[in-house]
């Protein structure tokens, strides 16, 4: 009997120090629920900065879908061009303890404050299509790489040019050099021109500031002075209402192959580049793979809350499409959706 009181009292001992200390098989504490498991949705918050471009609108909508396709909740705040109303809705993000944050930047200085709220809140947010300023802020910007993007599309351009076996006057329409997009686009667009000086002299570069009546004002003027211009490249597909308006007012708009045709390429992807593309105007355009970007943002919010490492920068390579990869490349195009 004394013997068997030894040893239950052994084991009871053996057991208690098992328990307190950490045996290297113990089981690991089980991880959050992930995201179309059984436990409770994630909820992510979505600030746009505006939805005044078709490319905007189609994000938007990709988020949506993306979202709701790995069951995340999703709660949305457009800031209507107001960088102060934006910090206000994203703040109110971080009040409600969502757990994941996308933002569409108004200013990139702007935001820098909500980025340290967000990280100080520990949660992940990431900027779509726009940077912010370099700081100590922590974030994931997922965006296009505008300048060699644009480039490509442009290098694409002057090889058409150089097809016809003469020299073209070319008009670039720049945006507004506050958003930093506008200025990679813009140094592409140079820096594909400055190795064709044999085939391209740029003899207008239109600023726009993403505005529609400056922009036309700006080709109608530049088609005054040089009537035989015949290569122009906009920033943004957003402004081709405002070119084909002009060109036509000018007798120019004419099919690829036509005589007069002047050679257009843009950047975005949108429904109306998808247009004229497809009715013969278009030579090629630059698409932000929209789809791309949207994906890069959902995995480097869920990797975040898993501990995972994520960039601080993700760049969308894109696409060029053009008159000769139009059946390849439209399923791919977020304009071409229907």
């Amino acid at each position: 009997m004394k013997h068997a009181s030894i040893s239950a009292l052994a084991c009871l001992l053996a057991a208690a120090w098992l328990a307190g200390c950490g045996r290297s098989d113990a089981p690991a504490p089980a991880p959050p629920p992930a995201a179309g498991s059984a436990g409770p949705a994630l909820t992510i918050g979505v600030s746009f900065e505006t939805l005044q471009t078709g490319f905007w609108v189609a994000s938007l909508d990709a988020f949506k879908a993306e979202l709701g396709r790995r069951n995340l909740k999703m709660i949305q705040a457009i800031a209507d061009g107001d960088a102060n109303r934006q910090i206000e809705q994203v703040k109110n993000f971080i009040t409600r303890k969502v757990d994941g944050i996308v933002m569409v930047p108004k200013d990139a200085k702007a935001c820098l404050p909500v980025i340290k709220a967000a990280n100080a809140a520990h949660i992940p947010i990431v900027l779509f299509n726009r940077p912010p300023d370099k700081s100590d802020a922590k974030s994931t910007a997922v965006v296009a790489d505008n300048f060699a993007l644009t480039k490509e599309t442009v290098t694409y351009m002057i090889g058409e040019a150089r097809k016809t076996g003469r020299k073209h006057k070319a008009m670039v329409l720049i945006g507004d050099l506050g958003d930093i997009n506008a200025i990679g686009r813009r140094d592409g667009f140079e820096a594909a021109v400055r190795e064709a000086p044999e085939t391209i002299e740029v003899v207008a570069r239109v600023p726009t500031e993403w505005n529609q009546e400056k922009a036309q004002a700006g080709v109608v003027n530049a088609l005054q002075a040089h009537p035989d211009l015949s290569f122009i490249f906009t920033s943004s597909d957003f402004l081709f209402p405002s070119i084909v308006s002009a060109l036509t007012g000018a007798g120019k708009y004419k099919k690829v192959g036509e005589p007069g045709h002047v050679l257009l390429g843009g950047f975005d992807g949108d429904a109306t580049a998808w247009q004229m593309l497809a009715d013969g105007y278009l030579d090629a355009t630059g698409v932000q793979d929209v789809y791309f970007e949207v994906e890069a943002c959902v995995n480097a919010i869920l990797d975040a809350r898993a501990g995972k490492p994520v960039p601080e920068i993700v760049k969308d390579p894109g696409f060029v499409i053009h008159q000769g990869n139009l059946k390849e490349k439209s399923a791919r195009m977020w304009g071409a959706k229907k």
